[in-house]
């Protein structure tokens, strides 16, 4: 399946994208959160589904999506974990993940735009690759990591080099801005992408290709992450892990190339959808 999630900000009704088409699936209750992924949620909502074929409602085109989930407990990102990435930033290859937090008050809509913040002179894109837990995960073991995962989602790391790199340290900084997070357009369930050791992602600048590679190019791949970070805290469901970005960040160019209030970031991943950002100053 494919969960979508639509309306103004805050109001957000839940639905389901069939060859498509989005449907609404309100009327099923609830909201795609901790409680739906750790509840069965996705088993009960496909039997929703198939007992209303024929009889759901088409959202009306042109309808807002927010982020395919609510507001997790956790953004959790993966740095440098594509080596062209790491290259090109300088950075040594990391011998374990480098791990860092995103605010979920960052979590935007996949076609919401993308705020510069105050003071910032380095914003930044990067497309990836994330990972949406369904039950609650600690010491779990890489060969049973995939019986932890929902689906998956395309995310755009918008990040404030600036902030991130300059401002004392640490990432997180740099990382949490509001709309830094936009997710979607939909929420891809596990069995719709047979291998996402080959899910290739790709993102666009005012129409022009700055990032194209592939997970194969992953460092530490998907069960090894859900692994290694359950070593370090408890997943619940509805986290994301976003799983790294690919080469061709704006901070690899030389000179570096930031985003600009107009500019506009496409991107898009098999299997994940595609979304669109316009990008704007902060209006205060």
């Amino acid at each position: 399946m494919k969960l979508i999630r639509y309306g103004d900000p805050g109001r957000e009704k839940i639905g389901v994208q069939i060859d498509g088409v989005n449907y609404d699936v309100s009327a099923f209750g609830g909201d795609y959160n901790e409680e739906f992924f750790g509840n069965e949620g996705l088993a009960r909502l496909e039997e929703f589904v198939k007992a209303n074929e024929g009889n759901l409602v088409a959202v009306p085109e042109g309808t807002r999506l927010g982020s395919p989930l609510a507001r997790p407990s956790k953004i959790l990102c993966i740095g440098l974990n594509y080596r062209d990435h790491a290259a090109e930033t300088g950075a040594t290859i990391p011998s374990e993940p480098i791990l860092f937090m995103k605010s979920t008050t960052s979590l935007s809509g996949p076609f919401d735009d993308i705020v510069i913040p105050k003071n910032s002179t380095k914003t930044d894109w990067e497309v990836e690759f994330g990972v949406v837990i369904s039950k609650t995960a600690s010491y779990v073991d890489a060969a049973n990591a995939f019986d932890y995962v929902a689906g998956y989602v395309l995310h755009n790391d918008v990040s404030e080099r600036a902030f991130q790199l300059e401002r004392g340290g640490t990432w997180d900084k740099g990382k949490g801005c509001d709309t830094f997070a936009p997710m979607g357009p939909f929420l891809t369930t596990k069995d719709e992408i047979s291998d996402i050791n080959n899910v290739r992602l790709w993102l666009t600048v005012n129409g022009k290709t700055y990032q194209d590679g592939t997970t194969r190019d992953l460092i530490f791949d998907v069960p090894f992450i859900i692994s290694y970070v359950s070593q370090f805290m408890t997943l619940l469901p509805g986290d994301v892990i976003s799983t790294g970005t690919p080469a061709g960040v704006g901070l690899g160019f030389n000179p570096p190339i930031y985003l600009k209030p107009g500019d506009v970031v496409e991107l898009g991943a098999d299997g994940l959808g595609t979304s669109r950002q316009v990008v704007r100053a902060y209006r205060g």
